[in-house]
């Protein structure tokens, strides 16, 4: 009895040495392995007959597809999430939610460290943790403030939703199971719901201001979040990536609000029925969701195209980095802006905050832009080969998957099973491709001895 303790505990420690090898020598190798075992166990239990409301077994793309969808935390559905799944099936839903969102948080938030002490992942995690030894379960003090602030968090909309509930005339078990569920896929973004529809609360601030909230919460990312809460009375000292993050994702809420709200104001298949007031919270609402969340009040379908290309520019943009949201995220966008500015006035240096930026940085964000525009057309040629579709419509759902955002013109659940792969391949990348591409890219800093002569050819 005592050898064979003794041998499971030896092939632990060697299990742990070699997550420690994989983490040192490629941590993006690591977190794409961990995304892809958590979506095969989710696949599989939603393959339960018990994972159905009818008893019968999933459509293994249907079952992959919300698998995905659900650790990834996109919201792009091909069956009906309130009918189609049984209550286990939602439990299992719910799971893979705030496992993909606690998971993203954690492993890009380490990841983000990483990159910007500029040395290993394992002595990261030695610093982050305090200790001497290289183990990733011994983070510590990261893990904790991640699981601190979602638990806040998550709990602060749960108690606001509850009461919203209770009123609606659900039973106590009912509404706190709905206030739970909707908590946690509001604050992780995913943009997954057990209701019908969110379009009864149109005009509803009780039940929409928590989302725009709790998302636009969720979208800053742990780091910035971090940075807040330990600086939250003196803004000035926040890190520069916290200062980017909130006032780009401030910028883009207005402007996509304002946007949104004028194209479809009048539009009498969408804002056009409804009061000033739900217009006005419709508006606040389409003006932060796509940039992760894909909660919606009014049928995207019935929106104008102008509509959808707005959305189409959000989404792409998507939220912060180390957050639940996709996208190539908004300090990528910034970064970008603030090159092009300092371009147009002929400065030396890119400056934001009082800070003079790394010309790395705008190498990897300029990376990071042109792979997921590679990713995002690659997939919509996909699409518009493997269906009938017309482009605009294709181009929305797949920068919808790439953003995981799962805002969606209502084609999903009509596509071939050949389209369903091609979306979940483009979740699962949008998810970790950038962050894991960012991480790699700024790691691979390296310092040549012979520079070639320089000179500066012709551009535009």
């Amino acid at each position: 009895m005592q050898r064979v303790e003794e041998e499971g505990l030896s092939l632990l420690v060697r299990v742990r040495e070699r997550i420690d090898d994989v983490a040192h020598r490629s941590p993006a190798r690591l977190t794409i392995a961990v995304f892809s075992l958590v979506i095969v166990v989710i696949t599989g239990l939603l393959s339960l007959p018990i994972a159905t409301a009818d008893g019968h077994r999933a459509p293994f793309a249907d079952a992959l597809f919300t698998a995905t969808t659900s650790v990834c935390v996109t919201g792009l559905v091909t069956v009906p999430t309130a009918t189609y799944w049984s209550p286990f099936g939602h439990a299992v839903i719910m799971v893979g939610i705030q496992i993909g969102g606690l998971g993203v948080m954690t492993l890009a938030s380490i990841l983000g460290l990483a990159v910007s002490r500029r040395i290993g992942l394992t002595q990261r995690l030695l610093a982050a943790a305090e200790t001497k030894t290289a183990r990733l379960g011994e983070v510590g003090s990261l893990i904790r403030a991640v699981l601190v602030t979602t638990a806040v968090i998550e709990g602060a909309l749960m108690l606001v939703l509850l009461p919203r509930f209770l009123m609606i005339g659900y039973s106590p078990g009912r509404a706190v199971w709905h206030s739970l569920f909707q908590s946690i896929s509001i604050f992780n973004n995913a943009g997954i719901i057990i209701e019908e529809s969110l379009a009864p609360y149109v005009g509803d601030w009780w039940m929409c201001l928590p989302i725009i909230v709790g998302g636009f919460i969720g979208a800053l990312g742990f780091p910035a979040i971090l940075a807040i809460t330990q600086s939250w009375r003196r803004p000035r000292r926040w890190s520069l990536h916290a200062k980017l993050t909130v006032v780009t994702s401030a910028l883009l809420f207005v402007v996509g609000a304002v946007a949104i709200g004028a194209l479809e104001w009048g539009n009498p298949d969408s804002y056009g029925p409804l009061s000033t007031n739900e217009r006005v919270l419709a508006s606040l609402l389409a003006g932060m969701t796509p940039r992760s969340s894909g909660f919606s009040t009014v049928d995207v379908a019935s929106m104008s195209e102008g509509t959808w290309l707005v959305q189409d520019a959000l989404m792409f943009v998507g939220g912060g980095s180390a957050s639940t949201a996709g996208g190539i995220k908004v300090t990528t966008f910034a970064v970008m802006l603030l090159a092009i500015r300092a371009e147009a006035r002929g400065d030396r240096d890119i400056e934001a905050f009082g800070r003079r930026l790394d010309p790395g940085v705008v190498r990897v964000a300029i990376a990071v832009a042109f792979v997921g525009a590679t990713m995002v057309g690659a997939a919509s040629l996909a699409l518009l080969v493997l269906t009938d579709l017309h482009l605009n419509q294709v181009l929305f759902e797949v920068i919808s998957a790439f953003a995981t955002c799962g805002l969606s013109t209502g084609i999903t659940s009509s596509l071939p099973s050949s389209a369903k792969y091609v979306l979940v391949a483009l979740m699962f990348a949008g998810r970790t491709g950038t962050m894991t591409l960012a991480a790699a890219l700024a790691l691979r800093d390296r310092r040549r001895v012979i520079r070639y002569p320089e000179e500066r050819p012709s551009i535009g």
